[in-house]
Order: structure tokens, then C-alpha cells, then sequence
């Protein structure tokens, strides 16, 4: 068991989650890192008394400062703060819980040093799955997923040969709109959309469960965790999210793994691998399980899942257009700005829009995931997507 963490994304669902299971396993906090939730920041400061505390919002850092000046914690602002909270000094696992882009440079920077990644961070191998993977190989560096789809995954392939492996299967809620027609959902609000039947997450990850983009998302980063290519990673809707996800293999037997629907589960298995320790999650009583059920997504209701496995084929910067741009469309959907299928119409404009770079650096990847936001932003703003309007 990993001894000490770096917790990027402290603040969050997941960064709040896997300080809980921090404590139950008596784990030390050398550095926290947040967005601009000083509040809680200083709470949890307070509390675990890290090294460093990184504040990616430069003015918040400033304020953060003063609010801890009575204490011996090293305040750093910005991305540099970030990264140099992932390289902490005597840090084992560095868990990237942050949203959106800005967890990309900080896991490079820990997977140079050879830190184990209790990865939270979707957007990490979207974006960047080849250039993450190959730092990780050269490093030695393991990279362990908390995804409870992909934990599920990683552990039912524990000591399999990946020649034995046929298929992976995700296994998806089917979210708040689970059954819906595409007629019923052409005026989904935000509020409706934020109401998750299983799973008390963020907005943003939460409307990507809506229109099923956190599967695509899944899709594209279970290619780079596990070396199987998008044809053989099937999506099945699971509306008890018992089965956390399943594997297929090639003598037509499948493997999965069950648990009680609690994200302190695979936080707490990337903390502890390879070894399991008495977690906080209830036990499953599979005497009290009438059924599970298993649906075939329907891409016609949910097209962002199809948007998702079509940039998953062609790779390069349309990962990155894809996920700029529906983080950009989710915000605006959030504000109401943009109807619910507003959503795939501009990420569907963006990558139509966008040129593609087959084999990027760094540099093109960032800058792709960029104009991807900014010209969802301009074309809503110039009222270009269709349907955008609640």
C-alpha cells in the first residue's frame, strides 16, 4: 500500500471521496491541489496539514495565502503550483481528480519522477493517451484507473493474457434519461439533466452522463489503459450499476466485478493495489439482487456516444477537439445557453471544422483542445448551432 498522496482535484466529488479513504487507511497528505474553492481548500488544509497547497486560480491563490498564513503550508499558484504539487517531495501515488484539461501537464510532470497515478482524470488519456502511456512506460510508472468502469476492468484482468482477452464491456446507468425518446429530450433543461438516478457527481460529468459522452469518453480511454481497440469495446446500459463493467474472453466466458454503486471503492483499490484493505462502502447482498438488466444504448437518442467511437477510430486532435468541445457545449447547455442536442450539434460543427493532426505533440493537442472551446463559444454566440435555444 502507497504510503503518502499528492491530491490534485481536492475539492471535488472524487478529491473529497478519496480524502475519506485517505484517512480510513491512515495515508499522509503532502499536497493538495484545487480550482478556486478556497473554502474548502482551507478546511481540508487545516485538517490533513499538507506541504503544499497548490490554487489553480491565481487570484484565489493570493487570497488562499492569506487565509493560511498562520500555518506551515506552501501556498503555489497556477499551473506551476499544480505541477510542482504532483512532484512533491515525498509523495507514492499522485491522485488526478481535477476536471477538464488542466490534469494533463501535472500527470506528465509525476509520471516523469515514476509516481504511481490513481488516475480520476478523463481527459488525461482522451486527449493525450499516447503521449501519457508511452511517459508511463518510459518512467516505469504504473498508472492505476479509478474510473469505477475501468477499476472494474483493470482488476477483472488481473494475471490474463491479452491474447485470452475478446471484448470489454462497459457497463453505463443509461443516466437521468435513461428509456427517453429523442422526441422527449429535444427540451431537456439542466435541472432535468442533473438529476442521476445512482451517482452524486459534478454537473459537467454529470450531463456527460446524460447524453452518454462520458461513455465515449470511457471508450477512448480504455484503448490506451488496456491496448483493445474500439471494436471490441461493446457499451451495454446497466441501470443498477451493480456490474461496475465486464470482460470477455475468448473461450466466450465473462469476468466482472461487483460492488454497491460508491466511488470510495476503486479510489480506495488504486490506493491499495495490489493488496485490499476493510473499506467505508457497504457490503453487497447478492440475496437482496432480483435482477440485473442489460440494454443496448440507443445512439439515435444518445448521438454524442456514436460521435465519440467515430474520433475514437481516427485518433490525432479530434480526441481533443471532441472533448474541448463538449466542454465547452456543456457549460453553455448549463447556463442555457444550448438545448440538450445543441450539445452534439457543436461538437459535431467542431470536428468538421477543425483539422486533424494524425501524430500531435503536446503543444498541438493543448492548442486543439482550445480552439475546439473557443469556437463552440463563437458559434453559439453567433446563434450557429441549431435548436440552441431552451
Amino acid at each position: 500500500m502507497q504510503g503518502a498522496i499528492s491530491l490534485l482535484g481536492s475539492t471535488g466529488s472524487i478529491g473529497r471521496q478519496t480524502l475519506q479513504v485517505a484517512e480510513l487507511l491512515g495515508l499522509s497528505i503532502c499536497a493538495l491541489g484545487a480550482g478556486r474553492n478556497i473554502e474548502l481548500l482551507e478546511e481540508q488544509v487545516r485538517k490533513f496539514r499538507p506541504a503544499v497547497a497548490a490554487v489553480h486560480d491565481e487570484a484565489a491563490a493570493r487570497d488562499f495565502a492569506v487565509r493560511v498564513g498562520d500555518m506551515a503550508v506552501r501556498v503555489l499558484p497556477g499551473m506551476d503550483g499544480l505541477i510542482e504539487a504532483a512532484r512533491v517531495d515525498g509523495a507514492d501515488t499522485v491522485v488526478t481528480a481535477t476536471v477538464g484539461m488542466v490534469g494533463l501537464i501535472p500527470t506528465l510532470a509525476a509520471l516523469e519522477l515514476g509516481r504511481r497515478i490513481a488516475l480520476a482524470n478523463k481527459e488525461t488519456l482522451v486527449c493525450a493517451g499516447e503521449l501519457v502511456m508511452n511517459s508511463a512506460r518510459l518512467s516505469g510508472a504504473e498508472i492505476i484507473p479509478v474510473d469505477s468502469e475501468h477499476s472494474a476492468i483493470f482488476q477483472c484482468l488481473e494475471a490474463q493474457a491479452p491474447e485470452s482477452v475478446l471484448r470489454l464491456i462497459l457497463t453505463a446507468s443509461g443516466g437521468p434519461f435513461r428509456g427517453k425518446s429523442r422526441a422527449e429530450l429535444e427540451n431537456a433543461t439542466p435541472q432535468a439533466a442533473l438529476q442521476h438516478p445512482k451517482w452524486n457527481m459534478g454537473k459537467k460529468i454529470t450531463v456527460d452522463s446524460a447524453t452518454l459522452m462520458n461513455k465515449g469518453l470511457e471508450v477512448i480511454e480504455a484503448i490506451h489503459l488496456f491496448g483493445v481497440p474500439p471494436d471490441r469495446i461493446k457499451v451495454m446500459v446497466h441501470p443498477e450499476c451493480i456490474i461496475h463493467s465486464m470482460v470477455e474472453f475468448t473461450d466466450n466466458s465473462i469476468m466482472a466485478q461487483l460492488a454497491q454503486p460508491d466511488m470510495r471503492l476503486p479510489i480506495q483499490y488504486a490506493l491499495t493495489y495490489p493488496g485490499r484493505k476493510p473499506s467505508l462502502v457497504s457490503q453487497l447482498d447478492i440475496s437482496q439482487m432480483s435482477s440485473l438488466t442489460f440494454e443496448e444504448p440507443d445512439k439515435n437518442v444518445f448521438p454524442c456516444l456514436g460521435l465519440a467511437y467515430e474520433v475514437a477510430n481516427i485518433r490525432g486532435t479530434s480526441c481533443a477537439v471532441l472533448n474541448g468541445a463538449n466542454e465547452a457545449a456543456v457549460e453553455l447547455f448549463l447556463r442555457g445557453d444550448l438545448s440538450f442536442y445543441g450539445i452534439y450539434d457543436a461538437i459535431r460543427a467542431a470536428l468538421d471544422s477543425i483539422g486533424n493532426i494524425a501524430n500531435p505533440s503536446l503543444n498541438d493537442i493543448i492548442e486543439s483542445g482550445e480552439a475546439a472551446k473557443a469556437f463552440v463559444f463563437e458559434m453559439v454566440k453567433k446563434k450557429e448551432v441549431k435548436d440552441q435555444c431552451l
